[in-house]
């Protein structure tokens, strides 16, 4: 009766082998792209933090001013001023007299 159910049981494996191995393919698999997954936003969120608002030219820290409804990065050494997509152009877009005024307080003059 042993070797009748043992028999048995190395029936069903050897039927059900390929379905068995495919499953654990898949969540080997799943498991493997979930886990890459965190990784990369994981370095994602660092890279962002080690450099959020850090001036590109010199390294120091920047703050963010709005003039004229038009959000700018100043660096707070450098003094270097850097627009996010879209901000120059929304000031470029402004009537000239309104323009002047902007680059001038970007200027600070």
């Amino acid at each position: 009766m042993v070797e009748h159910d043992s028999k048995r049981e190395d029936d069903w494996f050897r039927e059900n082998e390929k379905e068995l191995l495919e499953t654990a393919r898949l969540a080997r698999l799943k498991r493997e792209k979930e886990r890459a997954a965190k990784e990369k936003a994981e370095e994602t969120k660092r890279l962002r933090e080690l450099h959020f608002l850090k001036c590109p030219k010199c390294g120091h820290d920047m703050k963010e001013e709005t003039l004229d409804n038009v959000a700018i990065d100043r660096c707070t050494r450098c003094e270097g001023v850097f627009f996010d997509a879209g901000e120059l152009e929304r000031a470029y877009m402004k009537k000239a007299e309104e323009r002047r005024g902007l680059f001038r307080k970007l200027l600070k003059i």
